[in-house]
Parts: structure tokens; C-alpha cells; sequence
């Protein structure tokens, strides 16, 4: 069972978190809870939990300060933030500190309940592919490529594929956002990874797609729209291209066919 802490400094949306989530359908249980930063700091010290949900603005010390100092102490909670459209920016730099994921406000429960099966294979061995086993499946270029450019146009654009996939994202509207031309941006990134946008965000959504085919809760094309897809062709397509092989052919070969599929 994943162990959960929750930090909100916003009290009804943190006891809505707390008691109104189905955790135990989702095998999970919380076990500490948080109205500000440090408080949480110290929650997850004492709880070492699975996965700890927090608002990326809190008091005394942001969501971020606290990732920054649990990863600096070599904590191996993950991380996932609680934020709004209009800090996305914030959201870009969870990701660079190893964020897991990031919700956005208001939280749905089925969004959680993706989240929480993406994180179950990196917390069990025994349940295969972790999430960087995914990643290199697929040919995600090893550490984002940011690192080996230093361009953070670069950096910019795999942080927002990371933290975003599941939207309609398009190379002229990061481009835009960044204040430069999508060519200069397209090549940049061609550059630095070997691969195109597109490329590079099919790649992450079927990464992402994996874990849930594994779990074995969700239809096929349910997994599709959770990773991000438009349909369930779009998909199996671009499953296809990356692993060369369908994602039943795929589950079957792993040894976990599930009656839902």
C-alpha cells in the first residue's frame, strides 16, 4: 500500500484531499497531513511516505523549497505538486528539481488515481518497468539533453512536454511563450536531442502510457487519453513506431494480459 502525505495550506481543499479520496481503492493510505511547508518538511521526515501531494505556494516555505531540501537529503519520496495554470512557471522548475508530476487545481480523483499508478512501478521492483526504464524504452533522450546545451529554450521545452503531455502542445506556442521563432526552437531541440517536437512528445506519452497498461485498471483507450492522445488510433500508431509492436502484442510479451484490455 502507497503512503501518502498531503500538504495544502488551504484547509478545506486539504481535508477534501484527506477524506473525501477513495485512497484505499487506489491502495493507498495517508498518513500525515500539512498546512505549510516546514510542517511538511518535518512530516515527511518522521512518515518517509511514497509520495507526497504538495501545493507548490505555501507558507513559511514553498513546495518547492521543500523538494529541493528532501533531494538534498537524498529523501526518496516523490514528489507531486498542486498548482494552477497560472503558475506554470513554477510547475517548469518542479520538474528540473525531480518532481514526479504535477496537478493542476481543482484536483479530480481519476487524476490522482493515474498519477498514483504511474508511481507504482518505481516503488515496486516487483512490478516491472520503472518510470526511466519507460523513458529509455522509448529513446527519450538520456537527462533531457538540457544538461549536455545548457540552452534553456531546450531545457524550457522538455520541462513543458514533462509536466504537460497530456495537453494539446504545439512547437509555435512554446516558442511564442519563450519569446523566439518555432525554426530556432525546432532546430535547437533537433539539435540537442536528435529528435523533433512531436517526436520527443509522442515518445513521452507512451512513456507515461506503460505503467498504466501494466497496472491493469483502465481500458486501452483510457490509458490513450491519459497519456495524452486524441484517440485511440493516434495511439496504437505511435505505440507501433516505438516499440514496434501493438499495446496487447506489447502487455501479452510482458507476461500481464488483464480481462479489462
Amino acid at each position: 500500500m502507497m503512503r501518502i502525505v498531503i500538504a495544502e495550506d488551504e484547509a478545506m481543499i486539504r481535508r477534501g484531499l484527506v477524506e473525501t479520496i477513495d485512497w484505499a481503492g487506489m491502495d493507498a493510505t495517508v498518513v500525515g497531513e500539512a498546512a505549510d511547508g516546514m510542517e511538511a518538511l518535518a512530516v515527511v521526515r518522521e512518515q518517509t511516505p511514497d509520495v507526497l501531494l504538495a501545493d507548490i505556494r505555501m507558507p513559511r516555505m514553498s513546495g518547492l523549497d521543500v523538494a529541493e531540501t528532501l533531494r538534498a537529503e537524498g529523501s526518496r519520496t516523490a514528489i507531486v505538486f498542486l498548482t494552477s495554470y497560472a503558475e506554470f512557471s513554477y510547475a517548469q522548475r518542479a520538474v528540473r528539481l525531480g518532481a514526479a508530476d504535477y496537478l493542476l487545481k481543482p484536483v479530480e480523483e481519476a487524476d490522482i488515481a493515474r498519477v498514483l499508478a504511474q508511481l507504482r512501478p518505481t516503488e515496486d521492483s516487483a512490478s516491472g518497468v520503472s518510470a526511466e526504464d519507460s523513458l529509455a524504452l522509448v529513446g527519450w533522450p538520456q537527462a533531457d539533453a538540457a544538461s549536455q546545451t545548457g540552452n534553456p529554450y531546450v531545457a524550457d521545452v522538455l520541462a513543458a512536454i514533462r509536466s504537460r503531455y497530456r495537453e494539446r502542445l504545439s512547437i509555435d506556442a512554446l516558442a511564442d511563450a519563450a519569446g523566439v521563432s518555432a525554426s530556432y526552437l525546432s532546430r535547437k531541440l533537433k539539435e540537442a536531442t536528435g529528435h523533433t517536437f512531436s517526436g520527443l512528445l509522442a515518445r513521452y506519452r507512451i512513456a507515461q502510457s506503460l505503467p498504466l497498461l501494466r497496472a491493469g485498471r483502465m481500458r486501452v483507450y483510457e490509458v490513450a487519453e491519459a497519456a495524452g492522445f486524441t484517440d485511440y488510433k493516434s495511439f496504437c500508431q505511435a505505440f507501433k513506431k516505438y516499440l514496434h509492436e501493438s499495446p496487447r502484442a506489447w502487455l501479452s510479451r510482458e507476461g500481464e494480459t488483464h480481462e479489462t484490455l
